[in-house]
């Protein structure tokens, strides 16, 4: 049998309403209070009190409308009672805001005392003037080239000097007869001087000649007679040089072996020459050694001359020599004094390069000299050496070197025979000044001791 089979139509549809009515208020509860929650959280009390107030209203219940009377035709079954719906239990209400605690009132300040005038500030002390900056030094200039030092006059070396040679002949003749022990003494001397044998037999000629036609003789005198005359005093023992700042330009060119001093040489005639007066350039021609142009300017800075040399080694030695030469041209000077290397004389390719050096300087100037420089202490050897370099180039003079110490003085004598060219310059010693031009009066005195030249 229908439950609602009696009860009217109407009566079923108004009670399945109000049973759908009261469904949807209680979801929508359920869902205002879920969102009430949510907003307690963040607004605190106040969002609770209106929260409260819409749960209050919703949870009222909706009056009924008036039951319509029942039908007399049958009795209805009694209908089973809806569980009532419990109420939500209201949201606690907020807790009243504490009344706020009335201020305490502000203790009154004490008095301050009066605070003391502030002292008058000192016045300030005045700033010290900054003292000056020294001014800076000046730059260090260059260090200034050593200054040239004065050689001394070439008159008087050689008695300066000659004591240096040694009376090679000074224990002969010292007795006034003479007899035949005395002349094999005198011709041993002279031997060992180096004289020559050509040489001795015509000092002893002339000796004799001198003792026998002589009322008085004198041996002693009478030997160093024969030596004058045999060194020949008479030949121009001078460099042709011309005058002193004529500017002339004249080559001296200054050959020679190996170690015979030729560099040396070069930078002590310098000294004799500015000594005489003369402007003088040097040519470092000598390319084959290493220290030789070295060696060569610094004689130009002692003496304060200029030196014209290669940048490089093993350059042509003739090329060197015509430049100093083309140089001293252009600048009017009065002497060119050319190094050049040291050559072997049984060496014809060095021998021929020394030829061809004096060929090219005689394009711009002729040589005024020819020094051939011999080792005094190689004896007759040397002549040998001046024989091979006269064929070669044309020597003016001789330079013997080393005449001091346990040289023989007797070689002057053999090459100025052997050559037919006078001995210019004698070297005796090592300093810079000694070298003399030769005196054939006293080198004849010096050989047989006496103190004063003949």
């Amino acid at each position: 049998m229908d439950f609602f089979g009696g009860i009217d139509p109407t009566t079923t549809a108004i009670v399945g309403g109000l049973v759908l009515v009261i469904i949807v208020v209680l979801i929508a509860i359920g869902r205002r209070r879920g969102k009430h929650r949510a907003d307690r959280t963040s607004v605190g009390g106040q969002a609770g009190s209106a929260t409260a107030l819409d749960e209050r209203s919703a949870s009222a219940p909706a009056e009924a409308p008036p039951e319509p009377e029942p039908l007399p035709q049958a009795e209805l079954e009694p209908k089973p009672e809806l569980e009532p719906v419990p109420e939500p239990a209201p949201a606690p209400a907020p807790a009243p805001a504490p009344e706020p605690e009335p201020a305490p009132e502000p203790e009154p300040e004490p008095a301050r005392a009066p605070e003391p005038e502030p002292a008058p500030a000192p016045a300030p002390e005045p700033e010290p003037e900054p003292e000056p900056e020294p001014p800076p030094a000046p730059p260090a200039a260059a260090p200034a080239a050593p200054p040239a030092e004065a050689p001394e006059a070439p008159s008087g070396r050689f008695q300066r000097l000659r004591g240096r040679l040694g009376g090679a002949l000074a224990g002969v003749f010292r007795r006034d007869t003479v007899d035949d022990d005395a002349w094999d003494d005198l011709e041993e001397a002279l031997l060992l001087a180096d004289v020559g044998a050509a040489a001795t037999d015509d000092i002893l000629a002339a000796t004799r000649a001198r003792l026998s036609g002589s009322s008085a003789p004198n041996p002693h005198a009478a030997l160093r007679d024969a030596l004058l005359e045999v060194v020949d005093p008479s030949l121009n023992r001078t460099l042709a040089l011309g005058a002193v700042g004529d500017g002339a330009h004249r080559p001296v060119i200054v050959v020679g072996v190996n170690g015979v001093g030729k560099t040396t040489t070069v930078g002590k005639l310098a000294r004799v020459l500015v000594a005489q007066g003369h402007s003088v350039v040097l040519g470092a021609a000598d390319t084959f050694r290493a220290a030789a142009a070295d060696q060569l300017e610094t004689w130009g800075t002692r003496v304060g001359v200029p030196v014209v040399r290669s940048d490089r080694e093993g350059a042509d030695p003739a090329s060197v020599a015509f430049s100093a030469v083309e140089r001293a041209r252009n600048e009017a000077v009065d002497v060119v004094l050319i190094d050049t290397a040291g050559r072997l004389q049984n060496k014809a390719g060095l021998m021929d390069e020394l030829g061809k050096l004096v060929r090219v300087v005689g394009k711009v100037a002729e040589p005024a000299e020819v020094l051939l420089v011999l080792d005094a202490t190689t004896g007759q050897n040397g002549l040998t050496q001046a024989r091979v370099f006269a064929e070669v180039a044309p020597i003016t003079g001789i330079v013997l070197t080393k005449l001091d110490g346990s040289a023989k003085g007797g070689i002057v004598i053999a090459v100025q025979r052997a050559l037919g060219v006078p001995v210019k310059f004698v070297g005796l010693g090592e300093g810079a000044d000694d070298l003399a031009p030769f005196d054939a009066a006293g080198f004849a005195a010096s050989l047989v001791g006496d103190e004063v030249a003949g």
